[in-house]
């Protein structure tokens, strides 16, 4: 019977298997004693000579930014991780029915968790990653030790036994310490964007260059291009000891030779009018017969647009029916000519036009209201002050935020990426203040789109003297929630597009160790004086729901899909989006319900594998679904 991983995968695996469909002969395979599962080794002398007259080696110079760390970190983003995310029902709105995440927990982790499900499924990632001013910077500076290990460390550790380490500006690493911290995450994430993916990040002049070269490194060549924009997001300025810093930038990596970044909206005294009649080569009337009706105009506004004419039907330019004029497309000379949009598709760009008096005649003009966006931004919405910290605390009452991003900072650039794909997917894995949130779902009020949102957020403690504290918040992600929480009830009661599905909700998870025992890793190294304590591989104090959420995780599902619960024979049974995945961890299941669950033709299934009720089922198990359903996917944990 096949098992589930139960773990994140192993990037240097799956590279490894690119490796081989182009030299099968470098790739060997080696039995993992701790793991009791085959891995594919690379034979180095033999990539080696494959690739002879293309390889650099030693200290040879090459353009590259290396930095101390730079290895570990690499190393880290390939290695798998032994943890999963905990549903909290509780601190989540409206859990059953959102498509949106809230993730608590580091962002390193939470990335890599969440890499196999939401695999190339992310079309924008947005992040305004902490700055490297050397302070306020914490994170985890491993991954892949084991506890013992770890402990051996010195230092400060976290409930979880994670070392946390500061970013201090006496640290000899200063700049490493940053670049390895970033490096890792902006691999991992590179991995979960779409193809027509857009990564956006706001940094200051700290860490810009650095930065822009890492982003370059990692999305490389000239599949990726990359632009750069400076918005001015304080005004009044930061004094510094010979300049006022009054903007910060935007990183975009967009893939080459699309129109990734939508077109922005004009400011009116900008728009440029041009006749909406045709002029020129093939601008007759015989040339486009459906570009020649009547546009209708009352009191200089256009109020509908008539029919297609008849061959046979000539007009003037501008004809009179009871106090509104009918335009056509003729011009002076009277040259019967034709629109630019046809009947079929005027109406859509019916808020470009504008009627313009001619004589005793009326012109239709269109107005470009749209154009590229530029590389200075310079909006007064992007007052990071103004609309941004006022904002913040007068949603989330004490929340404390200085200098939390303005909403319309980060609204521009996911409407400009999301324009065109109002389904689309937006992450952001340094929320902070989840201003990101806010601005997808105001974004959704505006233009009746479905987008969702993924934050991710550490639990990063608040001091015990600050005014945070002092409200009731002990950590930054409580903020966070806050705030989306807040953020969803005021618009809803504001104008919203009828088209929207309203859903300010979002489903919490908390980055957490794995629901199974190790002996479900490493089976080889039980000895006879734990089997007692081993006739179960599931931890202690884990939910049935716990367990449905690691095997979506493990299993590559996304984990808002709609979920069903039901009672059959006596037993608790997950349904995930109807057939999607069918999940029973009770330790009483019936060859009645192995059938029953079976004529629902689930594309998945997965049990318990100590949970049958007799080892002849457990045997048996496999065969009744290849008879009842032999489509589905059958595992067990």
């Amino acid at each position: 019977m096949q098992k589930l991983k139960m773990r994140t995968g192993s990037v240097s695996q799956k590279r490894i298997g690119e490796i081989k469909k182009i030299f099968p002969t470098c790739v060997t395979e080696s039995y993992d004693e701790t793991t009791n599962q085959k891995r594919m080794l690379i034979d180095y002398d033999n990539l080696k000579q494959e690739l002879s007259d293309n390889i650099v080696d030693g200290p040879k110079e090459r353009y590259r930014l290396d930095w101390p760390g730079k290895r570990e970190a690499v190393a880290q983003s390939n290695a798998p991780l032994f943890k999963t995310l905990q549903p909290c029902v509780e601190e989540s709105v409206n859990f059953a029915s959102t498509r949106n995440l809230f993730i608590e927990g580091d962002n390193f982790e939470a990335l890599k968790i969440i890499e196999d499900a939401y695999l190339g499924a992310v079309k924008m990632i947005y992040i305004d990653p902490p700055y490297n001013t050397g302070r306020n910077l914490i994170y985890k500076n491993d991954y892949s030790e084991t506890m013992s290990d770890f402990l051996k460390r010195s230092g400060q550790v976290d409930e979880q036994g994670g070392k946390l380490v500061t970013n201090p500006e006496t640290n000899g690493r200063f700049h490493s310490d940053w670049l390895s911290m970033m490096y890792q995450r902006l691999r991992v994430a590179k991995n979960i964007l779409s193809k027509d993916g857009v990564l956006v990040c706001s940094i200051d002049e700290n860490e810009f260059g650095t930065l822009s070269v890492i982003m370059k490194e990692i999305f490389s060549g000239s599949a990726w291009e990359h632009a750069y924009v400076s918005v001015i997001h304080n005004p009044r300025g930061q004094q510094g000891a010979n300049f006022s810093y009054i903007n910060e930038y935007l990183i975009f990596v967009y893939p080459s030779g699309t129109k990734a970044i939508g077109d922005r909206k004009i400011n009116h005294d900008e728009v440029s009018w041009s006749q909406f009649r045709n002029w020129g080569g093939e601008s007759q009337r015989t040339d486009a017969k459906n570009c020649f009706y009547p546009i209708l105009v009352q009191d200089n506004k256009i109020i509908g647009f008539g029919d297609v004419c008849p061959d046979d039907y000539h007009p003037e330019q501008t004809e009179w029916k009871e106090n509104v004029a009918y335009v056509y497309p003729i011009d002076n000379s009277g040259t019967e000519r034709k629109w630019r949009y046809s009947r079929q598709s005027v109406e859509a760009i019916s808020n470009m036009l504008r009627v313009k008096r001619s004589g005793h005649n009326y012109q239709i003009e269109i107005g470009k209201t749209f154009g590229v966006y530029r590389s200075v931004w310079t909006d007064k919405r992007y007052d990071s002050n103004e609309y941004g910290s006022k904002l913040v605390n007068s949603l989330v009452e004490g929340s404390g935020f200085t200098f939390p991003k303005s909403l319309w900072a980060v609204y521009d650039p996911v409407e400009a990426v999301t324009r065109n794909d109002k389904d689309a997917v937006i992450l952001d894995f340094f929320a902070g203040s989840a201003t990101t949130a806010h601005a997808v779902m105001q974004l959704n009020a505006d233009d009746g789109g479905n987008r969702r949102f993924i934050m991710i957020q550490a639990p990063e403690q608040i001091d015990s003297n600050s005014l945070p504290y002092q409200h009731g918040f002990t950590t930054i992600a409580e903020i966070s929630k806050e705030r989306i929480r807040q953020a969803g009830n005021l618009i809803l009661s504001g104008e919203c597009h009828t088209n929207w599905l309203k859903d300010v909700g979002f489903r919490v998870f908390k980055v957490n160790t794995s629901n199974m025992k190790d002996v479900y890793y490493y089976p080889d190294e039980l000895d006879q004086s734990c089997l007692l304590n081993m006739v179960d591989s599931v931890k202690e104090g884990r939910s049935a729901q716990d367990l449905l959420f690691q095997v979506l995780v493990d299993w590559g599902l996304d984990i808002t899909l709609p979920i069903r619960c039901e009672t059959l024979d006596n037993n608790t049974v997950f349904f995930v989006e109807d057939n999607a995945l069918v999940a029973c961890f009770e330790h009483n299941v019936t060859e009645n319900l192995v059938k029953e669950l079976a004529k629902h033709k689930p594309l998945r299934a997965v049990f318990r594998e100590n949970g049958f009720a007799s080892d002849e089922l457990k045997i048996n198990v496999e065969q009744i679904f290849r008879q009842l359903s032999p489509a589905t996917e059958f595992k067990a944990i």
